[in-house]
């Protein structure tokens, strides 16, 4: 699929996630929301709570850092504990230190304060921001993420990451939504593989992909269609169904 969206990576964090602990849904709601909003999501990585592989990662995708993509999303790293490094990374790939930031001080001062509790020292760590970013505002628990050059650092946590994203991306300057369009047909992939792939030489603008599955009633294969041009997409569909007698 041809676009001239801004490209993106995201990049998630945690030694949790690569043991099976804990499932990981942050990847998959950020790429929905960057498809709906005219990004093009080209990689998905996740490391370990390591420094190296996190300073490795970001200087790969940053395109700020001579990395591949326009834009990159973190998930993970960032809370009160002696494993959450990613700020120290961060910072570290980009050339700067870590200091606490005086306005994300104040939000969790103002937070403890108004739950009664004491902006302890391990709190405080999650006021440690590199030099030169900028806050990602956290309506969820207040303790905020942070952009710095093209990397654009939440937490890990479900509902504050979908919080942080839902603040941030209508910040950025997206492109074209993917338009897409399915169709569920009772058979196998080898059945329909012919006609789809005549299909995609014919609208090579557009994306087109096959999902078989199996249900109660048998096989099936999901047919997808996406491109930037709904008018494409759906003559590209018209054309497939033809291809296969639907």
């Amino acid at each position: 699929m041809h676009s001239d969206n801004p490209t993106a990576a995201i990049l998630v964090i945690g030694d949790e996630i690569l043991s099976g602990r804990t499932r990981e849904g942050n990847a998959h709601h950020l790429a929905g929301v960057l498809s709906a909003t005219g990004f093009d999501l080209r990689e998905i990585r996740v490391v370990a709570d390591d420094n190296a592989q996190i300073v490795a990662a970001i200087r790969a995708f940053d395109k700020s850092l001579g990395g591949a993509y326009d834009l990159l999303f973190t998930s993970g790293g960032i809370g009160p504990t002696h494993d959450d490094i990613t700020a120290d990374a961060v910072a570290e790939a980009h050339g700067t230190t870590v200091e606490i930031h005086p306005e994300a001080r104040a939000i969790l001062q103002a937070r403890c304060d108004r739950m009664g509790t004491e902006l302890t020292e391990n709190r405080l760590r999650m006021a440690r921001i590199p030099v030169g970013a900028q806050l990602i505002d956290n309506a969820v628990s207040g303790a905020p993420g942070f952009s710095i050059g093209n990397t654009h650092v939440m937490a890990g946590v479900p509902e504050v990451f979908r919080g942080m994203v839902a603040w941030l991306i209508p910040q950025l300057p997206g492109g074209s939504p993917v338009q897409s369009d399915t169709i569920l047909v009772r058979r196998g992939e080898s059945d329909v593989a012919e006609g789809l792939k005549a299909v995609a030489e014919e609208f090579a603008d557009l994306s087109l992909g096959s999902y078989p599955f199996q249900d109660p009633s048998g096989w099936g294969t999901n047919l997808v269609i996406r491109g930037l041009d709904s008018t494409r997409v759906a003559e590209a569909m018209a054309a497939l169904k033809q291809r296969l007698d639907l």
